[in-house]
C-alpha cells in the first residue's frame, strides 16, 4: 500500500537529515502505530506520505514514494490530499470554518463534489463519528475530543485510502483520548481505512495497533512488527509493558485485561511501598504559607462564568497535579495565577501579596508559566538566544551579540537534552524539542514559583523521565510546582497532591494514591494492576518484597 525506497529527507538549512535511507512497505487495511524517540522523525515521515514533506516545508527528497499508484511528490498535497486524510497535532490548526457542519463540507466544495453529492458524504461522515447532535455547534465550543473527531470528519469527508494522526491524544483528556481511538477503531474495522498513528503516549494506543514501526532516534533501519515483537527489542514502553518486563510476564501483556492475569497472581505476595505522597506532605508541612493562593476566585469569558469559586494553595518544596477534563477550567486557573485573566471576584496571592493591579511582566519575575503552545514564547534566531533574551530582560545579563551563556545556564540546556540545539532555529524543531527549549527559556532566571499547562506534549518517554528528574530537583531546592496534565502516568510519577477540577471547581484534591487511585478515568496503569495497593508507578510495583 505505501512503499518507501532508501528515502532520505533534510529540511532547508539542517545539519543532517530528519529520515536517512528509509526502506519500509506499510501494509493495505491495518492501524499502524508510530513510535520512536522525540526528535526521530516520526512527524517527518507522516508527511511525506501525502506530499507535504517537501511541497510545504521545502528541503530536499531522496529515493522513492509510492502511496497506491500515486507518487506523492509528483502528485503534490492538492492530488493526495483526497487519497491520504492528514490530522494534524492541533486541530484548530486545519480549521476554516465556524460551526461543525460547515467544515466538514468545505473541503467537498474545494473538491467541486457535486452538491447531491455532498450533502451525502456529510451526512454519513456526521453518523460514522458520532457528530451528528453538533451539527449546527459552534467549533469554538466543542470540548478537545469533539475537535478531534471533527478534525477527523473532515478530512474523511473526501474518503480517502489512508488515514495519518500526528499525535491525535496529546491535548486530550483519558475519556476524550477513549472516545477518538474508538472512533478510529470503528473506521479501521468497519471501512478497512489504512491508519497510522504517530503517538508518544502508547498505553493510549497500543492495545488498537495491528502494527507498530519504530525510528530508531540514531538513523538505523525502522522496525515494522507485531507490538510484542517490537516492544521486546525496544526500551520505550509504557508502564504496563515495562513491568511486564522486569516480571518476566509471558506472553508480554499488551492490555490491562492481559495484565491483570499476571497480577492478581503477584499481589498476595507483595507489601505496599510507603505512600510517596507522604513523603511530599511531609516537604509541604514545613510551609506554613502557601506561595501561590487561589481565594475563591472566579473567572469569566465574552460574560460566561468558567470558574466558579474556585481555591487552591500550591506550597514551596510540593508539586501539585491539576486534572480533569478538558474544558474544566485548567488553563484558565494558570492564567488567572499569572495575570493573564483577571478574575471577576476572589483573589490571588503570591508570596502572602494580592497580585491585583500587578502587570503580568512584575509577576512572572516569580512565577514562571509555559503554556500548552510553546510557539508563544519562541521568537528569536536561536535556542541560546532564547534563554539571553529571558535573563537580558529580568536583568540578569547584558546583552550583548555573541555573548556566551553563563555556565548554569547551559548546563539547563543539557539537563534538558537541548546542548546540541542551542544554535538551532527553535521553530525547525520537533514538538517536544520545541517544548523543552520553551521550559529553559522560562526557567532560565530561577523562579520560585513553575506553571506548567501539559508539559509533556510530544516528549517521549525518556525525555518525559528527564523532565520528572528536574522538576523534583527543583521542588527539593524549594520551588512551588503546578503542573496542569492530562498524562495521568506523569502525574503518577512526581506528584505530590493531585486536585481534580470539573466545570470551573475543583471536586477533590489530595495524596495520589487516593485521587488517583480511585479514578476509573484517571487511574495510572499500575494502579488499575494493583488497586487497592498505594502503587501508582513500575518502581512502587517492583519494591515489594
Amino acid at each position: 500500500m505505501i512503499h518507501f525506497r532508501h528515502v532520505s529527507y533534510t529540511y532547508p538549512n539542517a545539519a543532517r537529515p530528519a529520515l536517512s535511507d528509509i526502506s519500509l512497505d506499510l501494509p493495505e487495511g491495518e492501524l499502524i502505530l508510530v513510535v520512536g524517540p522525540s526528535g526521530a522523525g516520526k512527524s517527518t515521515l507522516l508527511r511525506c506520505i501525502n506530499g507535504l514533506a517537501p511541497h510545504f516545508s521545502g528541503g530536499s527528497l531522496a529515493g522513492s514514494i509510492r502511496v497506491g499508484n500515486l507518487d506523492p511528490v509528483q502528485a503534490a498535497p492538492q492530488v493526495m490530499s483526497h487519497h491520504v486524510g492528514f490530522v494534524f497535532q492541533d486541530p484548530e490548526a486545519q480549521f476554516v470554518m465556524d460551526r461543525v457542519e460547515d467544515e466538514i463540507a468545505f473541503a467537498l466544495e474545494n473538491a467541486a463534489i457535486p452538491p447531491e453529492e455532498m450533502r451525502v458524504r456529510v451526512e454519513e461522515t456526521l453518523d460514522l463519528l458520532d457528530l451528528t447532535p453538533l451539527r449546527d455547534r459552534a467549533l469554538s465550543t466543542l470540548s478537545g475530543g469533539e475537535r478531534q473527531r471533527v478534525a477527523i470528519a473532515a478530512v474523511l469527508a473526501l474518503r480517502p485510502e489512508v488515514l495519518v494522526l500526528d499525535e491525535p491524544t496529546s491535548q486530550l483528556d483519558p475519556k476524550s483520548a477513549e472516545d477518538v481511538l474508538s472512533a478510529l477503531v470503528r473506521l479501521n474495522t468497519d471501512l478497512g481505512l489504512t491508519i497510522l498513528v504517530a503517538e508518544h503516549r502508547l498505553e493510549r494506543v497500543l492495545p488498537y495497533a495491528d502494527k507498530i514501526l519504530y525510528l530508531p532516534a540514531d538513523g538505523s533501519s525502522p522496525l515494522l512488527d507485531e507490538p510484542r515483537a517490537v516492544l521486546a527489542q525496544i526500551d520505550l514502553a509504557p508502564p504496563l509493558v515495562r513491568l511486564g518486563k522486569a516480571l518476566g510476564w509471558e506472553p508480554l501483556p499488551l492490555t490491562i485485561k492481559e495484565g491483570l492475569r499476571h497480577s492478581r497472581r503477584r499481589a498476595g505476595n507483595g507489601r505496599a511501598a510507603r505512600p510517596r505522597q507522604e513523603r511530599g506532605a511531609e516537604r509541604a508541612a514545613g510551609a506554613r504559607t502557601p506561595f501561590l493562593a487561589a481565594r475563591d476566585v472566579a473567572a469569566a469569558y465574552g460574560g460566561t462564568e468558567v470558574l466558579h469559586g474556585l481555591s487552591l494553595d500550591v506550597y514551596p518544596g510540593e508539586i501539585v497535579a491539576l486534572m480533569g477534563r478538558n474544558g474544566s477550567g485548567k488553563t484558565t486557573l494558570l492564567k488567572c495565577m499569572v495575570g493573564l485573566v483577571r478574575p471577576v471576584r476572589g483573589d490571588i496571592r503570591m508570596d502572602g501579596r494580592s497580585i491585583a493591579g500587578r502587570d503580568v511582566a512584575d509577576i512572572c519575575r516569580q512565577v514562571a508559566y509555559l503554556p500548552q503552545d510553546p510557539n508563544s514564547l519562541l521568537f528569536a534566531e536561536t535556542v541560546a538566544e532564547e534563554l539571553a533574551i529571558t535573563l537580558h530582560n529580568h536583568g540578569l545579563m547584558a546583552r550583548r551579540s555573541g555573548q556566551a551563556l553563563p555556565d548554569d545556564t547551559r548546563e539547563l540546556l543539557h539537563t534538558l537534552g537541548m546542548a546540541q540545539h542551542a544554535e538551532s532555529y527553535p521553530r525547525d524543531l520537533s514538538a517536544g524539542e520545541r517544548q523543552r527549549a520553551a521550559l529553559a527559556a522560562i526557567t532560565v532566571t530561577r523562579p520560585r514559583a513553575l506553571l506548567l499547562d501539559e508539559p509533556t506534549r510530544g516528549l517521549d518517554y525518556a525525555a518525559k523521565r528527564q523532565l520528572a528528574n528536574l522538576l523534583k530537583g527543583w521542588r527539593a531546592a524549594g520551588m512551588a510546582i503546578m503542573v496542569v496534565t492530562h498524562d495521568v502516568e506523569m502525574a503518577a510519577e512526581i506528584a505530590d497532591r493531585v486536585a481534580l477540577m470539573s466545570q470551573g471547581e475543583v471536586i477533590a484534591q489530595g495524596e495520589p494514591a487516593q485521587v488517583l487511585g480511585a479514578s476509573p478515568l484517571f487511574a495510572p496503569q499500575v494502579a488499575k494492576l494493583f488497586p487497592d495497593s498505594g502503587w501508582l508507578t513500575v518502581e512502587d510495583a517492583l519494591q515489594t518484597a
